[in-house]
């Protein structure tokens, strides 16, 4: 067999019951990268991103053998990672806070001063705004933004107009310069 399986032969496989375990494996071979990513820029921590990926292909193992290949199995696979991603969220919409003893010195420095902010500052500040966005805009622009995904591809993945994403987008851009303008 070749390196890659398509969809189709994975499912195939799956739908086999002496085959269904290496299935699952392709599977997870193929897309666990893509779900990582894709749940950590949503998540802040390693730790969390590696739990909700569990819960995603727990879901998917059970859910496979139903799946009716209406869209694309990756379609489908996003979907139910964004959901995850969705419900962690709702259910840590605790306060952040830093333990002292984990905070880094550079966390305290006055930066009204003229010294730039280093790159790893920046990503910092760029993801604290990111993170005051509802869940669908932060969505939208992880995305746009990152995955730099077409709008009728996110169409389709989200089940959203291509005109309600651009405009979705365009609000989640404001917030985030309004964020930074005012920290």
């Amino acid at each position: 067999m070749r390196n890659q399986q398509s969809d189709q032969e994975i499912l195939a496989l799956f739908r086999e019951e002496q085959t269904k375990t290496y299935a699952f494996e392709l599977l997870v071979k193929k897309y666990e990268q893509k779900i990582y990513w894709l749940i950590r820029r949503y998540v802040n921590s390693h730790s969390d991103a590696d739990d909700l990926m569990q819960e995603v292909f727990i879901k998917v193992w059970k859910g496979l053998i139903n799946f009716r290949e209406d869209s694309q199995l990756y379609t489908w696979l996003f979907r139910i990672t964004y959901n995850e991603c969705i419900n962690f969220h709702r259910k840590n919409k605790q306060q952040l806070h830093v333990d002292i003893d984990d905070a880094n010195e550079s966390e305290f420095i006055d930066h009204t001063s003229d010294n730039p902010l280093t790159g790893e500052q920046i990503q910092r500040k760029l993801q604290s705004a990111i993170d005051t966005l509802p869940e669908k805009q932060k969505m939208v622009f992880h995305l746009k933004y990152y995955q730099e995904m077409k709008y009728e591809e996110m169409s389709e993945l989200l089940g959203t107009s291509v005109g309600a994403l651009k405009a979705s987008f365009h609000i989640a851009v404001k917030k985030i310069e309004q964020y930074l303008a005012e920290h």
